[in-house]
């Protein structure tokens, strides 16, 4: 995984996921589905990537190998779940979700189980990533009236 990118492009049409390496060599499609894939996010081993996708109607994240193999829909709500990013150590996946109605951010067990709101904040809130020992996780949010970032406690 060190040695490879992956990334969004709408290369053929529709956005979809690829990985090259960092060269620039071997450039390999990830995703061949109709509709919006992005945000792609390596785990920390190397072995998979979490994403976001409208390849069922609705913006979730999903979980696949790193060559593009066995995804698989990690949540399934009525608003969408974007902006996956995983914990230091694989077990967790921090994500944004307007399933409540307003975006917040959400961690739930790297296998999708547990969904947990993290944020209870009226306003925008958006694309968490865990800090190097994943006891904090930063984000952006609105909750003042601008832009900015802040960090809470991963709990």
């Amino acid at each position: 995984m060190a040695s490879q990118i992956a990334f969004m492009s709408d290369l053929h049409e529709e956005w979809e996921l690829y990985a090259m390496d960092a060269d620039g060599s071997n450039l390999t499609r990830l995703t061949s589905t109709p509709g919006w894939e992005a945000s792609p996010a390596w785990s920390p081993d190397g072995s998979r990537i979490a994403f976001p996708s409208e390849r069922d109607g609705d913006r979730e994240i999903y979980v696949m190998g790193a060559d593009g193999s066995n995804p698989t829909r990690l949540t399934n709500s009525v608003g969408s779940d974007v902006s996956p990013s995983w914990s230091p150590d694989g077990s967790r996946i921090v994500f944004a979700s307007e399933r409540d109605g307003d975006w917040e951010i959400y961690a739930m067990n790297a296998d999708g189980s547990d969904p947990t709101r993290l944020t209870y904040v009226p306003g925008w809130e958006a694309s968490p990533d865990w800090s190097p020992d994943g006891s904090r996780i930063a984000f952006a949010s609105e909750r003042d009236g601008d832009r900015e970032i802040y960090v809470m406690g991963a709990d």
